[in-house]
């Protein structure tokens, strides 16, 4: 079903480029262009509805069953511990470069599409993003407030203390954490629903990006892939470069046997996908089921740094889109924002763009920006997948070094062949 969708998304993606086109020539009045590109761009406006409509159910079940199931208190003391040493630290690695990469880079410069009528007004405010609101803002007031105004950052700190008091209180909260676990298994189904409608989105973006601009913004969509995916490239070799010095040859071994699930993380645009392959290659390693079993779910949660890298380059490249100049300052508090946002978010087809719309709202950057990314997102979405997975092999395995483990498995005909290669 996952292949069927990749073929169908780029056959609407196709079709809407066509038909923008022919609406392109045949009506070449811009008011008139632009009028028909809003009646197109309903269908997409409903569909990012359908996005926000589960943020705040997605972000709270993930990761209440996610960190009520990670352990007993010195699990999580210990192997949680250093887990999460390693995931912070490589998704603030994943987020500064993509924040670096997308300010050399400047994909979205030369689009300078205006702002949408609705949010002409709006633009980023300086006052609001002071490290000491940002502080304050993550703090609830109301749970409930919380999950019905979509307060993404409010939503992530209420489920980890959740989550941490579940834990503690062992099998007298048993039954509520299973039913939290089960509605997670729910949200994530209408989640696939909506992704699941996400070729008619594209279509009609598509179809309404080229009628109201014309078909030579392709050209910058283009730049705009090229660029995340060089970005990416970096980012590979940083990770195997760092695993490299932790683990020495063991990393290469990791990255030749991680390749079948890296594959199928790609062409099916899900980390998820490749997760039961995943947990069969590490024990290979050697990486015992203990670890694998508790690091690797764990990393799907809070370690997807293909994914974080997106979500900077992504927010990043609609303000430049849009002309709208963030400060350096306003980026860093951002970057702190997307690094507590991002956690928690299942690792489903296209999860990314549920972090983006929340970070486009929170920021007061325009919301249909989202609509610019969504065309070419199946594409991006193939290469973060496949860097998640990436990430999450050598993070399962350095952890395991790190409890002592014996990683290094000695030579064999897979080493020999790699070494060869190399």
């Amino acid at each position: 079903m996952k292949h069927k969708l990749t073929v169908y998304i780029g056959i609407a993606m196709v079709l809407g480029i066509v038909v923008g086109y022919t609406n392109h020539m045949l009506w070449p009045d811009p008011d008139t262009a632009r009028q028909i590109a809003d009646h197109i761009s309903l269908i997409t406006e409903i569909f990012l509805r359908l996005i926000k409509m589960i943020i705040g159910p997605l972000v709270f079940t993930s990761l209440v069953a996610g960190v009520a199931h990670m352990g007993d208190m010195k699990t999580i003391g210990r192997v949680g511990g250093k887990a999460m040493i390693w995931f912070i630290t490589a998704s603030l690695v994943s987020l500064f470069i993509g924040l670096i990469m997308v300010n050399l880079l400047q994909p979205g410069h030369a689009l300078n599409i205006p702002l949408p009528a609705v949010n002409t007004a709006t633009g980023v405010q300086e006052a609001n993003f002071s490290l000491r609101d940002f502080i304050k803002h993550a703090v609830p007031d109301s749970a409930v407030g919380a999950l019905a105004n979509n307060e993404v950052l409010q939503i992530v700190v209420f489920a980890i203390l959740f989550g941490l008091a579940a834990a503690s209180a062992g099998h007298k909260a048993k039954v509520l954490v299973g039913l939290i676990e089960e509605a997670s298994h729910v949200v994530l189904k209408i989640t696939g629903y909506v992704m699941s409608l996400a070729p008619i989105a594209v279509f009609a973006a598509m179809a309404a990006t080229v009628t109201e601009h014309g078909p030579g913004i392709l050209l910058s969509y283009g730049r705009y892939m090229a660029s995340f995916y060089f970005s990416l490239f970096i980012l590979w070799l940083v990770m195997v470069a760092v695993g490299y010095a932790i683990l020495g040859k063991t990393a290469l071994r990791v990255v030749s046997l991680v390749r079948a699930p890296f594959v199928v993380a790609f062409t099916t645009a899900s980390s998820e996908a490749a997760y039961p392959s995943m947990m069969r290659q590490l024990e290979k390693v050697p990486v015992s089921e203990k670890i694998v079993s508790f690091v690797l779910p764990l990393g799907y949660s809070f370690n997807l740094d293909g994914s974080m890298m997106y979500s900077t380059f992504a927010v990043m490249f609609i303000a430049q889109a849009y002309g709208m100049e963030i400060s350096t300052t306003q980026q860093i508090v951002m970057l702190l924002t997307l690094m507590i946002t991002s956690k928690g978010m299942a690792a489903v087809p296209r999860g990314s763009l549920v972090v983006v719309a929340a970070t486009l709202e929170m920021f007061h950057l325009p919301a249909a920006g989202l609509l610019l990314v969504l065309g070419v997102d199946q594409f991006l979405d193939m290469g973060r997948s496949a860097t998640n997975v990436l990430g999450n092999g050598i993070a399962t395995t350095v952890v395991a070094k790190w409890e002592g483990e014996n990683v290094d498995a000695g030579t064999t005909d897979e080493d020999e062949e790699l070494a060869a290669a190399a």
